[in-house]
């Protein structure tokens, strides 16, 4: 497979829900994933998504992933139904309830072509706040207890397994208690050695229920690197591939956050450094025309291949990157 479908392929694509076509050179040029943006997803949205996705490269398709968490963090719940925060699920719901909720809620996902959820959230936090510039999780968390987070997270996970959907865990290695939200600033988790003691946990007992992806974070980590997280092979090749024995996809939270821009990288040049720490795709969000999202993409996809040629990237690594991606492909179409 030449260099620039790798490339393509370790990439998933931001597109409105409702302007599915403006991703179609993306599709073409064999993109790994579409991220889907918006808050009203159209009635015939898995029709549409079969059409864009019959033009994809030797009949692979794509991995359409959205956000669907539950309260203020729904993308198509017009279409799938709604759920609380996670918060209050976890304070008036039990285990199975919640598995049993987002279950059901999941086969709606399927059964409109949506076969990724990046959720749930299994950072530890106990900021009784909605999230916002100072608190990334607030009721997007379960809990600030550990054991709850790590109960009620598998419980989401193996509702959205049951449905045939890929759940993400995110944000490793815990955005609980960071300093702001990587979104619009630079922040910082917790110390390492509080997130060891704290925030692990969740995602390893995830990744013993068999997470098949796991999403990390762009803030810095005290103790244990100073790049974001999502660009650092500390946090990525050494705690969650070897530490924890991670197997599965791992996910960057979008490069187009100012955390990656204040570390002093460009979205292209954040790309090529998270696949070279380790990462199998890269997210990136919505530019201001899908004219510009395309042009960031292209610039994304040069960048990687360019970064292959100059031997700063390992092809190896590249291929191996874009090999997990068709495997949760296959497993979501199997699942």
């Amino acid at each position: 497979m030449a260099t620039g479908r790798l490339a393509y392929l370790t990439m998933s694509v931001p597109v409105e829900e409702t302007d599915l076509t403006s991703a179609l050179a993306e599709v073409r040029a064999g993109a790994g994933g579409l991220l889907l943006f918006g808050s009203a997803a159209p009635p015939g949205l898995g029709a549409e998504l079969r059409r864009l996705e019959a033009a994809a490269p030797g009949h692979l398709g794509t991995l359409v992933m959205t956000d669907e968490e539950g309260g203020g963090v729904e993308r198509m719940a017009n279409l799938v139904g709604t759920l609380p925060w996670p918060r209050w699920m976890a304070s008036h719901w039990s285990a199975a309830r919640i598995e049993a909720a987002v279950t059901a809620m999941g086969r709606r996902m399927h059964a409109a072509g949506v076969l990724m959820d990046l959720a749930p959230v299994v950072d530890v936090d106990g900021r009784n706040i909605p999230p916002g510039a100072t608190d990334p999780d607030g009721w997007r968390s379960f809990s600030g207890d550990t054991s709850v987070v790590a109960r009620d997270g598998r419980a989401y996970m193996k509702g959205l397994l049951a449905a045939g959907e890929l759940p993400v865990l995110k944000h490793f290695p815990g955005l609980g208690g960071a300093s702001g939200n990587t979104d619009v600033m630079a922040a910082h988790t917790l110390p390492w050695p509080t997130l060891e003691k704290v925030a692990l946990a969740p995602f390893e007992a995830g990744i013993a229920a068999g997470a098949p992806a796991v999403m990390v974070s762009n803030a810095t980590v005290p103790g244990l690197s100073r790049y974001p997280a999502s660009l650092s092979p500390a946090v990525i090749s050494r705690e969650l591939r070897q530490r924890l024995h991670f197997k599965g996809l791992v996910l960057t939270d979008s490069l187009s956050a100012v955390a990656i821009s204040a570390a002093g990288f460009s979205v292209p040049a954040a790309a090529v450094q998270a696949l070279r720490a380790g990462a199998d795709m890269v997210l990136f969000s919505l530019q201001a025309t899908p004219a510009a999202t395309r042009v960031l993409a292209g610039r994304i996809a040069a960048a990687i291949v360019a970064a292959v040629a100059d031997h700063t990237l390992g092809r190896a690594s590249l291929v191996a990157a874009a090999a997990a991606v068709l495997r949760a492909r296959h497993v979501s179409l199997c699942g």
